[in-house]
């Protein structure tokens, strides 16, 4: 026990020395403190005030919560059998015991009593808020609960995470089990890195030929690219068919789809509850199912018009400069890339050589340090995997000879691998916490994406796309390390309403878009000449092609993950409201054999359940917390240094101490207009229909 190292956590994982054989004695150890934990800060010996809980019960679970954070995160990251029967053999009993405290009516009637005391009074504002969230939080727990329904609702939510944990897993081995040997007369018109990564994949196992995968940077240029018209069709079928009964049998996500809605509206139907979207709007900035769907479905009606536009254009160019009568889901990129090109003679593979991974990450780093006013430094740590990086974020000294401020640290995880799960995230190693006896615990991060590994001494390249996703998940990490808040539950991220936590996300995106700032990030992988101008002006140019389309898509994914946790008994009706969705706000048919829902772990497995719609409602806030830097770069730098302090400030550093509306009102000195959302996206001049 004293060599485990998920149990020497004072300071950072030792995440080349943690094994499957580890977790469980972990766990049992973690468990134990936890529960005695528990069970004094219940009793009389803790009185019911704020310090004496905390120094007793989120010291205990704090350290349990990250033990098991770093063995959930290897499970994503690193996956491996022994790994994965080690995490499903525990995951009962983590959720086991945050289900029981979290209905633990002693720890209940604490809570209340100490924000019922006058001593609350002089409680500092971000105090209160945690303590207001705990009281919200016990109740969505299920705390006023009694009898038979306490013990169904603590059945629910372990099958729940039980179903959760399997979608995950389906998804991502139907992504690693498909793979396709293609000949390079097949690889026509894919760019040549692509084809010789996927040389270089094939020969790896000893075998012929060019192997595709469904990861993304496989998967998305063939797309994009290829010629083949076959081709595409074959990739983008295992594309939206994975985890489904129509492949293996033992992957289908069906059934625990249809299970993981039903169970979730019966723990609604338990709180009181019309709906599971009820449930999860209590802690949401948006009032109701209601008003989601409407500003749902008014953005649709602004985006439909150029989307017909954009899809009658796209059709009849495929006619007649691609031959393509029957323009299809699986030639929908291909002509989009063909039609841009064309139009903008602008392509994604030009700009392309212009992004080299380090170049990115340095120029990424010097904007975050001139905009926030920190410095961030290579550091030093333990890592799960080769290609991990380690860095250290700081505030300068105020005099010369002083020691910079530690403010927080990261890890980079940048590339796709097998037995890594798809997509980019950011997470917490860590929160900041003024600990009791007054230690400071600084944050730590990190930030996973999948991009294409570097080839063959060549370095890494990512496209433009990859570029806002490293900003996007950046925009994530600054969030969670920038906080000044002291006290768990409302530091960083934590406790920020989901349908805002996108906002500095996406605010960073925009940045994207700027050339004083794509002349910092850019340098040809030969040359090192930057992004030439009049390349950045057809990029440009370029930006809003089919941003109607783009939208109706995300506004499909978001009504339907409502209607679904909206309207009960729909477990048993997934494909009739995806159907219907798809039938009032789509403009091109989806193919028949489309199962996108089940690979769709947002939903499913991650945190958005009736919650998808917040990408597009913080894109309100994030569009108009831009704008406050484009207003500044009329007289000078969209890099202001004020207006970027102002923002770390009221948004980044207030983290999740008070409410969204607030620490943006505090920035803007107004609340949020969708004006600058349809500008940036060219739908200013959507409308509505008239009624």
């Amino acid at each position: 026990m004293d060599n485990n190292p998920l149990l020497s956590l004072d300071a950072l994982p030792a995440w080349d020395r943690i094994r499957p054989e580890h977790v469980a004695p972990a766990v049992d150890a973690l468990l134990a403190e936890a529960n005695a934990a528990l069970e004094q800060a219940v009793s009389a010996a803790t009185p019911a005030e704020y310090d004496a809980l905390s120094a007793v019960l989120d010291v205990a679970t704090e350290r349990l919560g990250r033990a098991w954070g770093a063995v959930r995160h290897l499970n994503a990251v690193m996956d491996t059998p022994e790994l994965r029967a080690a995490y499903t053999e525990n995951l009962p009993r983590i959720t086991e015991f945050h289900t029981r405290m979290g209905a633990d009516e002693r720890l209940y009637a604490k809570y209340k009593a100490i924000l019922a005391a006058p001593a609350a009074a002089a409680l500092s504002p971000a105090r209160r808020k945690a303590l207001s969230n705990a009281v919200r939080d016990f109740v969505l727990s299920g705390a006023e609960l009694q009898g038979d329904a306490k013990a169904r609702f603590t059945q629910i939510q372990e099958r729940q995470a039980e179903l959760s944990r399997g979608f995950s897993e389906h998804v991502l081995d139907a992504t690693d089990g498909f793979a396709h040997y293609a000949s390079e007369a097949e690889l026509d018109g894919v760019p040549a890195d692509v084809i010789q990564a996927a040389r270089a994949a094939a020969q790896a196992e000893g075998l012929e030929g060019c192997k595709l995968t469904l990861h993304f940077p496989s998967y998305f240029p063939v797309m994009q690219y290829a010629r083949n018209r076959g081709l595409r069709e074959k990739l983008y079928t295992a594309y939206v068919t994975r985890a489904s009964e129509l492949g293996p049998a033992a992957l289908d996500n069906g059934p625990l789809m249809r299970e993981l809605l039903a169970l979730r509206q019966e723990e609604a139907q338990l709180l009181g509850k019309a709906s599971f979207a009820e449930v999860s709007l209590v802690a949401k900035m948006a009032e109701s199912p209601q008003q989601v769907i409407a500003f749902l479905r008014d953005l649709a009606a602004r985006a439909r018009s150029g989307a017909e536009r954009d899809l009658a254009e796209l059709r009849e160019f495929a006619r007649a400069e691609l031959g393509i009568d029957d323009l299809q889901a699986w030639d929908m990129a291909f002509a989009a890339e063909r039609l841009k090109e064309k139009r903008y003679a602008f392509s994604d593979q030009e700009i392309k050589p212009y992004f080299v991974q380090e170049r990115v990450l340095d120029g990424l780093f010097r904007i975050v340090e001139t905009l926030f006013e920190v410095r961030i430094r290579p550091d030093e740590a333990p890592v799960w995997h080769p290609s991990v990086r380690f860095f250290r974020i700081e505030r300068p000294a105020a005099s010369g000879d002083a020691a910079p401020e530690l403010i927080g640290q990261f890890y980079l995880d940048p590339h796709a691998r097998p037995g890594k799960r798809p997509g980019a995230w950011m997470d917490g190693t860590r929160e900041r916490w003024l600990r009791p006896g007054r230690q400071l615990q600084t944050p730590v991060a990190h930030l996973v994406c999948n991009f294409a590994p570097p080839l063959d001494g060549r370095p890494a390249l990512l496209t433009h796309d990859d570029v806002q996703t490293l900003f996007h998940e950046f925009g994530h990490g600054l969030h969670h390390l920038l906080t000044r808040v002291d006290d768990l539950g409302v530091s960083g991220i934590s406790g920020v309403e989901w349908d805002a936590v996108e906002l500095p996300s996406q605010f960073m995106e925009n940045l994207c878009w700027e050339w004083e700032v794509l002349q910092r990030l850019s340098g040809h992988v030969d040359s090192g000449e930057p992004l030439p101008r009049a390349l950045f002006d057809r990029m440009l140019a370029a930006k809003n092609f089919h941003s109607g389309l783009q939208t109706l898509r995300q506004v499909e994914f978001a009504l339907i993950d409502m209607r679904l946790h909206a309207e009960p008994g729909n477990a048993d009706r997934i494909a009739e409201v995806a159907a219907e969705v798809r039938a009032e706000v789509a403009v091109l048919a989806t193919p028949p054999f489309n199962r996108f829902l089940h690979s769709f772990s947002h939903i499913f497995a991650g945190g958005y359940a009736a919650g998808y719609y917040s990408y597009k409602w913080a894109e309100v806030l994030s569009a108009d917390a831009w704008s406050a830097f484009e207003e500044a770069a009329a007289s000078g730098s969209v890099l202001d240094v004020p207006t970027g302090r102002r923002y770390r400030q009221s948004v980044l550093e207030a983290g999740g101490s008070r409410g969204a509306m607030d620490s943006f009102k505090a920035f803007r000195g107004r609340e949020p207009r969708i004006d600058a959302l349809l500008r940036h996206q060219g739908l200013a001049d959507g409308q509505p229909p008239a009624a």
